[in-house]
């Protein structure tokens, strides 16, 4: 006696090509080991702004340096996630593709915001030299 079989109701086994996913584990790690280095290169890069404005000497005046220089630092950790995304979604891991999408906004945000911030100051010295924060002239 045959039992009448059903199709199989979804087979994804089809389509243009095969689909492979990373394992699990390995791609939970590269994208959490990703976000952390990036996060500590971005601290780093603005570690340096910071400390560019800071000095010991009370007879000084402490000005920070122009932002621009750091935000080109920071951009190429944006670029640096942006490529890390592409070789992920090529390789299969979802999760590293995912932080690093997040990573490129995170940065991407950082990066026009400094802009934005250091485009004001640089008006600002422009239209009153002796305002608060620009360099003082030699």
């Amino acid at each position: 006696m045959d039992l009448p079989t059903a199709p199989p109701a979804f087979d994804a086994t089809e389509g243009p090509g095969p689909h492979r996913r990373a394992d699990p584990g390995a791609d939970i790690g590269a994208g959490c080991g990703l976000v952390v280095l990036e996060l500590i290169a971005l601290v780093v890069v603005f570690g340096l702004w910071w400390l560019s404005g800071f000095h010991l000497d009370p007879a000084e005046a402490a000005t920070a340096d122009s932002l621009w220089g750091y935000l080109a630092a920071a951009g190429a950790v944006g670029v640096l996630a942006v490529v890390a995304a592409a070789v992920a979604a090529r390789a299969g891991a979802v999760v590293t593709v995912v932080g690093q999408a997040v990573m490129a906004v995170l940065v991407c945000l950082v990066v026009f915001g400094g802009a934005a911030a250091q485009s004001h100051q640089d008006r600002v010295c422009r239209e009153t030299p002796s305002a608060s924060g620009c360099p003082a002239k030699r």
